[in-house]
């Protein structure tokens, strides 16, 4: 991906000045903004975030010396490395131009040949700098969102097949894709094998769940904001967008969004520019999307709740996952997987499943799919009772099943986080969903504490 123009904001109160340096600038393959003192250059600086700003010493107003204190105290245009032009050449206005917050100065009347290459060297160095912060925010993100990694998906089934297929036909590409299945299911490690799969693999790999955040926080997640745009907004704050730069950004559960973000949501895929909550110029942004959702996206289109035209620009390749009851025959694989991965967690000897826990297993219809068959595991080698009671058909095994959960469940709603956190918390808790908790809650016939 080749880096875009750099923008250069030159400040001068001499019209010929300002007409050579931009000429100089425009040949060379910049691009220019002009202003004429100090307070159009705060003004254009704020607005416009060039990526250097060539700064006259002496000006009317203002001066150069005062304008880049100013630059250097505003957040938003702190990190914009300052050169200096000055007619003079003494060490003490070198010095104040430093002490101002410059990171170099050219003598006039300079050489277009110097010049160029301070602005060069200043620009790449800025933009070096620029990718080691993000990367280092999206290396944080990554840690926090997707754990460490090493999880694959597990089964040969004809039905899992196909999904490798799906994966292997888009992940060289930057399409955007739609990953449709039910909850814990699968998804995220489908948006993980597409990223790892493409070329973007070596950089960031962003997720936001939609549907974990309260309404009013997703924008911000989203596209960031600026210092002071609500009450709380201490600092600025980049968003998911911005942290994927030129890698990869996963939204699970995007059905979830609420009207606003899916118009700003829009923007961003048809054109690559959004603003920060709070901000008036507009960010560009490379970054490939991958959306997933456990709705009937064609069906919430065509209803009014979500929009007609983001679900034709998020599905442009849709990858469907199996649920786990249709895909039976890759449990016996599945649970040996998930029990070395939840030994490993609770730091006990590997374990094996035997045979009654399979069986039981292929009669139940997972309706939490395979986040509900390893939380089943996990509580299982907790209590130290790794198989479930022997069953002779279906019924008495989902039944076994039923209690267990419906023991777990109300288990959790007792549990002081149902006081803090409230619905959200218990979900988390149980690894699903809040609308899946409400329909196991119905199912299973529990009622909510209160």
């Amino acid at each position: 991906m080749s880096e875009p123009a750099a923008t250069v904001l030159v400040v001068d109160d001499e019209p010929l000045n300002l007409d050579l340096l931009e000429q100089e600038l425009a040949a060379a393959g910049y691009r220019t903004v002009s202003a004429a003192g100090g307070e159009q250059a705060l003004a254009l600086a704020a607005e416009k975030s060039p990526e250097l700003i060539l700064l006259d010493a002496r000006m009317p107003g203002i001066d150069g010396y005062e304008t880049c204190r100013r630059l250097k105290a505003s957040e938003a245009t702190r990190a914009i490395p300052v050169i200096f032009l000055t007619a003079l050449a003494d060490t003490q206005d070198k010095l104040r131009a430093f002490g101002a917050g410059a990171v170099d100065y050219v003598t006039k009347p300079f050489e277009s040949e110097e010049l160029l290459a301070r602005v060069q060297t200043h620009i790449a160095l800025r933009r070096e700098i620029e990718s080691h912060r993000r990367s280092k925010a999206a290396i944080r993100a990554m840690v926090e969102d997707l754990g460490d990694g090493r999880e694959a998906m597990v089964g040969g089934s004809p039905a899992l097949a196909q999904v490798r297929e799906r994966i292997a036909q888009v992940a060289p590409t930057d399409s955007t894709v739609l990953i449709l299945g039910e909850t814990g299911s699968g998804k995220e490690l489908v948006a993980r094998a597409i990223h790892a799969g493409s070329r973007r693999a070596g950089r960031a790999l962003i997720k936001l769940n939609c549907a974990a955040l309260p309404r009013e926080l997703v924008e911000s997640e989203l596209f960031g904001h600026e210092r002071g745009a609500f009450t709380g907004a201490a600092q600025l704050r980049r968003g998911r967008f911005e942290l994927a730069d030129g890698g990869t950004l996963f939204l699970d559960e995007v059905g979830e969004l609420p009207p606003e973000a899916q118009a700003k949501l829009l923007r961003v895929l048809q054109d690559g520019e959004f603003e920060r909550l709070g901000g008036a110029r507009s960010l560009r942004t490379d970054v490939r999307l991958i959306a997933a959702t456990n709705r009937d996206l064609a069906a919430e289109a065509a209803a009014g709740r979500f929009r007609a035209d983001l679900y034709y620009r998020l599905n442009v390749f849709p990858i469907a996952l199996p649920p786990l009851r249709e895909r039976r025959e890759d449990l016996p694989e599945l649970v040996q997987h998930l029990t070395a991965k939840a030994a490993h967690k609770l730091g006990l000897p590997q374990t094996t499943i035997g045979a009654a826990f399979v069986e039981q297993a292929r009669a139940y219809d997972w309706p939490g799919n395979i986040r509900e068959l390893e939380n089943l595991i996990e509580r299982s080698l907790i209590m130290g009772a790794v198989q479930f009671p022997a069953a002779t058909s279906a019924s008495p095994a989902a039944g076994s099943l039923e209690e267990v959960e419906r023991a777990h469940i109300r288990r959790v709603l007792e549990d002081s986080r149902w006081q803090i956190e409230g619905e959200r918390g218990a979900a988390r808790a149980l690894g699903l969903n809040p609308s899946t908790l409400r329909a196991r809650l119905r199912k299973l016939g529990i009622r909510k504490p209160g």
